[in-house]
């Protein structure tokens, strides 16, 4: 008896992923239509919003009423082809008319990334060759923006959306509309800070702090560097300035109790800091930077708050618009994984807890929970 429970066992377990498949495969579908705007693909993957694609295809929402969303296609922006060539399909080619008649199809829109491409960036043989290739806000974007604000369709915005190379007409725009202000802030953590072993710190930061400090750089532990829209450097560094250099994000009662948010979470990527105005906006998760008084200094110096909003919300009869104060969008996640009923349960199984840069466990703990609850209200109760 008891082999042929073991091996009932042993074949339930190796056929689960057939399972956890099928229940994924007879979910039923529900129609979304999502406005996706990438303005920063590099490559055909679309890394800088596959994590919103993942939710989309998890949770059976599609385009139409059969066809799923493709991550490679179905956005607006930037698309790469070979030999250097590309293609701009974003809002910008978009008449009044039909950013009106897309106003009226799209259920919601997401702006993942709007910091576009350089074209130092794209054209990898020729060197001297900087400036912007494509980015930035777009006067038609914002307008777009405006039409659904109108029509009271679900609007979510992320890091950089109104930060370089956004013009500021059209960033003091958006500012109005959904009352938030970018502070000019922007950071990231930096598992180590010693710039001959971590290649992955922009030449461009370490320039900008060496010109402000006769040509040194002396750190070599990890820590937070904020850069501003003036090209101010401003360096924190674990022990001398934090007593724990990862900032982290935390939850708020709310947040947890609806949007499944853990109380608090590590993030160890980029983040902006920009202040909402509290009679019009709700924070319910804030970022946390564990400064000592030589850091709390060092940040009173430059008005830079040790605490600021990380998910900023407006719900209401009027409009309904969260803004993520965080590359939320963009974790290195396999698409693949979508396709399994339950996935999220062997979620310990797709990352490292002991490597601080990781932010696999950001998506499965934090984003997708987060995105999954507010897609689910909104497609219940879309106008």
């Amino acid at each position: 008896m008891r082999k042929y429970i073991f091996g009932g066992i042993l074949i339930f377990i190796l056929l689960l992923p057939l399972w956890m498949w099928l229940g994924w495969a007879f979910t039923p579908n529900t129609k979304l239509v999502a406005a996706i705007i990438d303005k920063t693909v590099l490559t055909r993957e679309g890394q800088q919003h596959i994590s919103f694609n993942w939710i989309l295809n998890h949770q059976r929402y599609t385009k139409t009423s059969k066809k799923a969303y493709e991550n490679a296609h179905d956005y607006y922006g930037f698309f790469p082809l070979n030999d250097e060539k590309f293609e701009l399909k974003g809002l910008e080619r978009f008449s009044s008319n039909e950013l009106i008649q897309l106003s009226g199809d799209a259920d919601l829109v997401y702006f993942t990334d709007t910091y576009g491409i350089y074209n130092n960036q794209w054209y990898k043989g020729e060197k001297g060759r900087y400036g912007i290739l494509y980015g930035g806000l777009s006067g038609k974007d914002v307008e777009f923006l405006s039409l659904m604000k109108a029509k009271n369709k679900l609007i979510i915005a992320e890091f950089n959306t109104i930060g370089s190379p956004t013009r500021f007409e059209n960033r003091a725009r958006f500012e109005e509309l959904f009352a938030i202000k970018w502070t000019g802030w922007t950071a990231r953590y930096f598992d180590n800070l010693d710039i001959e072993v971590n290649k992955d710190i922009p030449l461009w930061l370490i320039d900008n702090y060496k010109k402000a400090h006769q040509g040194q750089w002396p750190f070599k532990k990890s820590g937070i560097a904020f850069v501003n829209d003036k090209d101010q450097v401003v360096i924190l560094e674990d022990k001398t300035h934090l007593t724990n250099s990862m900032p982290h994000i935390l939850s708020n009662l709310y947040a947890m109790e609806n949007l499944g948010l853990p109380e608090s979470i590590k993030y160890p990527f980029w983040f902006d800091i920009i202040v909402p105005q509290p009679a019009i906006n709700k924070t319910f998760a804030r970022f946390k930077i564990s400064a000592n008084s030589n850091g709390l200094a060092e940040l009173k110096k430059y008005g830079i708050p040790s605490e600021f909003p990380a998910v900023t919300m407006h719900k209401g009869k009027d409009y309904n618009f969260y803004y993520f104060s965080g590359d939320f969008s963009n974790n290195p996640i396999d698409l693949n994984t979508s396709y399994f009923k339950g996935i999220a349960l062997f979620k310990a199984m797709f990352y490292n807890k002991n490597n601080p840069m990781e932010r696999a466990s950001f998506f499965w703990n934090f984003y997708r929970p987060m995105l999954s609850n507010i897609l689910k209200d909104y497609s219940a109760n879309k106008p």
